[in-house]
């Protein structure tokens, strides 16, 4: 029995440490996909400086697989159970730089950048004008994801984002590029060469930062069941969206990006216009 016990005593302290290494292991899944998410947010700043048409395309993409590995940490982190309070600051840190930095710059240089390099004096106020709009975005982005710290989803619960999330602010400048990138199906622009439409861009730009900052409830997506079970045509359904994303990325990520905010929005007005009319009913 003595000769037992002593080797008792090693296995219980080697399956001990081969735990703990696992445990290590789960807490630097999340951290790989947050990484993963500041890497796409540096790419995309670098390549809308060096701002060739084809490096426009190449940092809205880089923005959407940041929007894809920004979903991806939370979710592996809840799963794991390895939630921690420094795995929420990286996570905030790396949204800034990549729905923040990147498309405020991605914004800037395929928006205004071409309209300012065809005559530098003259469109010398629309390029201050144009980086005070970006820095705008970037300032609004950064207090969203401090509110969001700090709030919660609150007041709007669990179901609902209070304020338009960075992502999908981020994903509608980079949805625009892609569509009308260089060899699109749906306009081969490139880069805007119009004052006039850089000023709507900015304009555009601006209105995003300002839904970030807003009070307005956005669905979350959070209450779906996804880890349950579904019927087959929910599935097939999944793969056919999935398929013409794949195939018509340039409308589909269009229309998908541009439908959230529009949705967020109009809901808002409705249920605002719902409730004036109900109070005026109620005496």
């Amino acid at each position: 029995m003595p000769e037992i016990d002593q080797h008792e005593i090693p296995f219980e302290g080697r399956r001990n440490r081969m735990q703990a290494r696992l445990r290590r292991g789960i807490f630097l899944l999340p951290a790989m996909m947050t990484s993963a998410n500041l890497l796409c947010g540096y790419y995309a700043v670098v390549a809308s400086v060096v701002g060739t048409p084809e490096d426009f395309n190449h940092a809205a993409k880089a923005i959407g697989i940041a929007i894809i590995f920004d979903s991806l940490d939370g979710r592996v982190a809840r799963l794991t159970g390895s939630n921690t309070e420094f795995g929420v600051q990286f996570d905030s840190l790396a949204d800034v730089v990549s729905f923040g930095v990147a498309p405020a710059v991605l914004a800037y240089s395929w928006g205004v950048r071409s309209v300012a390099n065809l005559d530098p004096g003259a469109f010398r106020q629309l390029g201050h004008f144009g980086w005070l709009c970006c820095f705008a975005f970037l300032i609004c982005c950064a207090w969203r994801l401090a509110r969001f710290n700090v709030q919660g989803m609150a007041p709007g619960g669990s179901k609902y984002f209070v304020g338009m999330p960075t992502p999908a602010s981020a994903g509608v400048i980079a949805s625009i590029v892609h569509a009308f990138h260089v060899g699109s199906p749906l306009v081969d622009v490139g880069s805007i060469s119009n004052w006039r439409w850089s000023v709507a861009w900015l304009l555009l730009a601006v209105s995003l930062g300002s839904l970030m900052t807003s009070t307005i409830r956005f669905y979350s997506f959070k209450d779906l069941p996804w880890g349950k079970k579904q019927p087959a045509f929910l599935i097939i359904l999944t793969l056919l969206l999935l398929a013409v994303i794949w195939n018509f990325s340039e409308i589909a990520l269009l229309v998908i990006a541009s439908t959230y905010a529009i949705a967020g929005v109009t809901l808002h007005v409705v249920r605002f216009f719902r409730h004036r009319m109900v109070s005026r009913t109620a005496p």
